[in-house]
């Protein structure tokens, strides 16, 4: 996915671009260079796209013919997806539908508007040719499609990073302000044009009080839900993190929906498919963290301690292995089942179940967070009243997941120290919990590799390492423990 990088600013018929020459690290301003644009736009009968600012069209003309996909990251800041042109005008390209499921759900897209657009672009150019920043000036024909099509005229000047800067970016655009042009109302072309013509629906969201714990609440719901779908299209193309992030918005979500039982009422079974998420997104990604860490150990390790194909091993094989949990992924995320679990959060959004204690002030949820801390400490003298090492080291990991749910409800009501405070009890035990997966890790690949008559003597080493670390992890531990409690005793 590219990034796109924008500003945008509604003009006047007669506006005049101002002279740019004299920006920073601008030598030469080349242009105006015209093309004319047909851009046909898709979605749903409903406008599911275009309630999340995401718009899907097949353009031709100018230098980017194709299809194009923007999904929004940030004002001003989009994602695009592209695909080559397709003879067929109505179809959208599998492989950019499959990109939008989490929205269309199964629900047909569909041409609904076109842009006729002629275009004037200017860049501005470094000393190296190298182009900084592209002004188009846009002067547009927007229909909508319908019983009787509506038509739209109007003109808007974009300023769209190419090889600058941010400062850059900002600069032309005062320059563009400063000459009559204002930021525009609309986050793109589609969205003016169905603005005035249609009511485009917004994204569920329930009313609540302001100041209140409901506030605070719904608001990180939200967030996180936002943050699960504007992750779902990384997913299915397996972009790098794409599936840490998706599976941390899932656990938080499940993690406030426990914490906040007493607010959001009726969620125990999202909370269960939000479980179900967590555990088929965790396989590739635990997978990925394993294959990653095992090589950073042999790149650390003196040659002459690595014999066999123990590298092949520990990459490729759990690299198939990954591809594998992928493939299950994007099974899932095609899946009603998901898709209900998507519907189960629009509805959790809009028509939350919200309980007397949702109205009252912020502040009360204090009481929320520090009754989540407690249930940390009650864990860790559940653990240290086991005699047995071996369980008494499986019971602190209720510790860590206890801590790490703390910390998430910390982060909800803006109690950063505290979780803070939690995040240092859950890496500390994380640390020694992923020592222990490793371990186990490799020792199935050493009995695979002992079955093929291979050396596995580096595989003892790397175990070596791992048991080391864990050990240190949870010597460590009390230390990190005492100053917690210390420190959280003075925040609660």
């Amino acid at each position: 996915m590219a990034i796109e990088v924008e500003d945008k600013f509604d003009v006047s018929v007669d506006y005049e671009i101002p002279e740019l020459t004299g920006l920073p690290g601008v030598v030469e301003v080349v242009g105006p260079k015209s093309h004319q644009l047909v851009a046909l736009y898709f979605d749903t009968p409903d406008l599911r796209l275009a309630a999340r600012g995401i718009t899907l069209r097949r353009r031709r003309g100018g230098t980017d013919p194709g299809w194009h996909l923007k999904l929004p990251r940030a004002k001003g800041v989009r994602q695009e997806v592209t695909h080559p042109l397709t003879r067929s005008t109505k179809i959208v390209p599998p492989e950019l539908a499959n990109l939008v499921l989490a929205h269309t759900r199964g629900a047909p897209l569909a041409p609904i508007a076109e842009l006729d657009t002629r275009r004037a672009v200017t860049a501005l150019v470094n000393g190296a040719g190298v182009r900084l920043v592209e002004i188009a000036d846009d002067r547009v024909k927007g229909t909508v499609f319908g019983a009787e099509a509506h038509v739209e005229r109007w003109r808007e000047v974009e300023a769209e990073l190419i090889e600058g800067d941010e400062k850059l970016l900002r600069k032309t655009g005062r320059r563009l302000t400063k000459a009559g042009a204002v930021p525009a109302d609309s986050a793109n072309k589609l969205s003016r044009l169905l603005g005035a013509t249609t009511s485009v629906p917004e994204p569920p969201r329930a009313a609540t009080r302001p100041g209140s714990a409901g506030e605070v609440v719904m608001d990180y719901l939200h967030a996180q839900t936002d943050a699960l779908l504007s992750q779902d299209p990384r997913v299915r193309r397996a972009e790098e993190d794409a599936v840490h992030q998706m599976r941390v918005a899932s656990r938080r979500l499940r993690s406030a929906l426990k914490s906040f039982a007493a607010l959001v009422e009726g969620t125990e079974h999202l909370q269960e498919e939000l479980k179900w998420l967590g555990q088929i997104l965790g396989e590739a990604r635990d997978l990925e963290v394993v294959r990653e860490r095992f090589a950073g150990r042999l790149d650390s390790l003196d040659g002459t301690l690595i014999v066999g194909p123990i590298r092949a091993r520990l990459s490729s094989d759990l690299l198939d292995a990954e591809h594998e949990a992928y493939d299950r992924i994007r099974e899932t995320l095609g899946g009603e089942r998901y898709f209900a679990l998507l519907d189960a959060l629009d509805d959790l959004a809009g028509t939350p179940v919200l309980t007397k204690a949702a109205g009252k002030p912020a502040a009360t949820l204090d009481t929320v967070a520090a009754k989540s801390w407690r249930r940390v400490t009650r864990a860790y003298d559940r653990a240290q009243s086991i005699g047995d090492p071996t369980e008494r080291e499986h019971a602190m990991h209720d510790v860590r997941k206890a801590a790490k749910r703390a910390r998430y409800t910390a982060e909800a009501i803006g109690m950063d120290k505290l979780a803070k405070r939690a995040e240092s009890v859950q890496e500390v035990l994380g640390t020694h919990l992923d020592g222990v997966v490793a371990q186990g890790r490799l020792a199935a690949e050493a009995e695979n590799a002992r079955l093929l008559g291979e050396d596995t003597f580096t595989y003892g080493v790397l175990t070596g390492l791992e048991r080391a670390e864990a050990d240190r992890a949870f010597e460590e531990f009390p230390r990190i423990w005492a100053e917690t409690v210390q420190a959280v005793g003075k925040l609660l």
